[in-house]
């Protein structure tokens, strides 16, 4: 379904809900003036035994009732004519058989009841697709186009496409995924990543459709538009985590097929053993109403949404629900190095040019070449060169060996830039580099050089730690996860350096894309429920075989979003642990309400069978008892508020280098390589 289409069909249902409560209003006032009527003249229109209905109260409550009930009997007719079973026959019966008995009151005021629980339910999921339709909002409906003359015009914004430029002001919302190509501002963009505070951007970086520009005019070339972009897809994944169902919600589908006739059963059964044939019949009435298990149906996915919408307003998008239940069963970890327990914010701290090679041209031929990868190694490469103005070569033929190294012709000769061990896999004579003046040092990450045969020399890189790292991992442990596990492409003195930093359990370095595979399986058999974070572009066959997977910063990532069940859409590893959390809190509240659920109509069930529960007095507590699991539900949305610490899920500030960490926080980690 479109953006629009899902906007059309909100529009939609919030109609019909709103024509649904208009009506019910309207019956739910005639209901009330029968009683009025009846109070209003209570004598002279009956004989002396009193027996004479009232007629103008009967015709009021009647044309309530029939107002009031006709849906619902309509809705289960329509059900069964087409071979459906659902549990609101039980509801429709129940009026039914009120209405035969010249109930009129009593029907209307049960249908009444109903109707409100039902918009209850309907407002309910309701409530969900227009958060997704709040989502849409964000994306304006226009856009300006700057053409090739300079010129702007305003256009509607789906038609948008690739290599557009459009011009975004103070205070609008940006209408795709783009690049800035003149102008900085300031960017809110809280919806996207979760994160508070706003961020800065400036010429060359990516900016995000719905997002909003705070502070400059923003010129911005197109890349993403539509539901290509990265808001769309969190639409998507909204959209589908709402529609799995967990195995607890098929159990009750799969069931209710027999529980209805079972019910009408155990009615005729206690209506048939009453002596007293309209007592018997109030009764039945009494235990089709309660026996409705609306409270039980809602009890899984009221939860599952409100922890849906808690998880996205923090940036953490789950894909499936099921994932959210396997999160409170984590016992292992396994979290990549670079872009996860580091800030994938690689610098160039050392170049090493072997005799005869100056360092300029070394930097020119490794950019030259890692101008076409995206990974933090080459862009890292590529901004050193620009900024000590190095001119980059052309370079064709382009190939990159995942987690080792690229290639590509340059001036005729082939140039490669990767790891040591790969380049001699190659055949290359590295001895040039076996001087002790060209030794690799310790805890720095090194790319090496060469040109056809020869060895260029090397470049040093450095990352950091994320300062939150450590305090995220220890959180982990405190929920007994008991094996973390960090693996790397990276050589392992740095490595262990990291996994020093981090208090890891386990570390392993210089590893493949697919020797990551053997990890997770190998956790797996020994009986781990296995949680693989990583940021989603080498990690990629990796998180899609960990039990459940974590892309790290997936805003504006394909692959994250595709390879992951669940997306971070920031770089904050303390939504690890409180994604633990929010499972193990979502796990307690659906337990609650199915408890509950249960609870109310066996309890109910024995009222009506024992005559304390009038049909009237049944569907009041029916509908309170659908509000409280509702409500009991809707405590999730604001989980983790309440939390001391939750400062650390909006304050997105890190200190600067020069400024001295809080006391009692985890020591700052060293430099270490990608």
């Amino acid at each position: 379904m479109s953006h629009y289409d899902l906007k059309s069909a909100v529009q939609r249902e919030t109609g019909r809900a709103s024509a649904l409560l208009v009506a019910t209003l309207m019956g739910g006032v005639l209901i009330a003036s029968s009683f009025v009527a009846d109070y209003a003249f209570p004598a002279s229109l009956r004989d002396a035994s009193g027996a004479t209905a009232n007629p103008y109260a009967q015709i009021l409550a009647l044309v309530g009732a029939v107002m009031l009930g006709f849906p619902l009997v309509w809705h289960a007719v329509t059900s069964i004519a087409h071979g459906e079973m659902h549990m609101d026959e039980l509801v429709a019966l129940a009026i039914a058989a009120a209405l035969a008995l010249g109930k009129f009151q009593e029907a209307g005021i049960i249908a009444f009841f109903m109707i409100i629980s039902n918009l209850i339910e309907t407002r309910t999921a309701l409530g969900a697709r227009a958060a997704v339709e709040s989502l849409l909002r964000l994306t304006p409906e226009r856009a300006n186009v700057i053409q090739p003359d300079g010129s702007e015009i305003e256009v509607e914004s789906k038609t948008l496409k690739t290599g557009d430029v459009i011009r975004v002001r103070p205070g609008d919302n940006i209408a795709a995924d783009g690049e800035i190509i003149r102008g900085e501002s300031t960017i809110n963009q809280a919806y996207i990543t979760g994160e508070s505070l706003p961020v800065d951007r400036s010429l060359g970086e990516e900016v995000f459709g719905g997002t909003t520009n705070l502070t400059g005019v923003l010129d911005i070339r197109v890349t993403k538009a539509g539901a290509d972009t990265t808001l769309g897809r969190v639409q998507t994944l909204i959209q589908e985590a709402e529609r799995t169902r967990l195995p607890v919600m098929r159990l009750i589908d799969r069931y209710a097929g027999w529980y209805t006739p079972t019910i009408v059963m155990l009615a005729a059964i206690v209506w048939y053993f009453t002596e007293d044939r309209t007592l018997g019949m109030e009764k039945a009435i009494a235990m089709l109403i309660v026996a409705c298990p609306c409270a039980l149906v809602l009890a899984t996915p009221t939860a599952m949404v409100a922890a849906l919408s808690c998880a996205a307003r923090l940036g953490i998008l789950i894909k499936n629900v099921i994932h959210l239940e396997h999160a409170r069963n984590i016992t292992a970890v396994v979290l990549d190095k670079t872009g996860t327990l580091t800030t994938g914010e690689l610098s160039v701290t050392q170049l090493k040019p072997i005799e005869g090679v100056s360092g300029a041209e070394l930097l020119q031929l490794a950019a030259s070449v890692e101008q076409f990868s995206k990974h933090p190694v080459a862009r890292a490469v590529v901004d050193v060169a620009r900024k000590a103005k190095i001119t980059l070569a052309e370079a064709g033929g382009f190939e990159e060996t995942i987690g080792r190294g690229v290639s590509a012709s340059i001036a005729g000769a082939k140039v490669r830039v990767g790891r040591k061990t790969w380049l001699a896999d190659q055949g290359l004579d590295l001895s040039a580099g076996d001087n002790p003046n060209y030794a690799e040092p310790e805890g720095v990450s090194v790319l090496h050089v060469t040109q056809g045969d020869r060895l260029l020399g090397w470049i040093g890189l450095e990352d950091k730690t994320r300062p939150d790292a450590r305090a995220a991992l220890d959180d982990l442990r405190s929920l007994g996860v008991r094996q973390l596990t960090m693996v790397t492409g990276d050589k392992l003195s740095v490595a262990k350096r990291v996994a020093a930093e981090m208090g890891c359990s386990e570390v392993q370095a210089e590893v493949l894309p697919a020797q990551k595979l053997a990890i997770v399986d190998g956790l797996k058999k020994r009986g781990h429920r296995v949680m693989v974070v990583g940021d989603g572009v080498n990690d990629a066959p990796a998180l899609a075989a960990g039990n459940m997977g974590v892309a790290m910063g997936a805003a504006g990532s394909d692959v994250a979003i595709n390879s992951a069940s669940i997306a971070l859409m920031n770089n904050e590893l303390d939504r690890l642990p409180f994604l633990i959390r929010l499972s193990r809190t979502t796990t307690r509240v659906v337990w609650q309400n199915l408890i509950f659920g249960v609870l109310f109509i066996v309890v109910t069930q024995a009222l009506a069978i024992w005559g304390g529960l009038t049909p009237i007095a049944a569907a009041v507590l029916h509908t309170l008892a659908t509000a409280a699991v509702i409500f009991n539900s809707a405590r999730l949305v604001r989980f983790g508020e309440q939390r001391s610490d939750t400062s650390s899920f909006f304050d997105t500030a890190e200190p600067s280098a020069g400024e001295p960490a809080p006391a009692g926080a985890p020591p700052r980690a060293l430099p270490a390589a990608g």
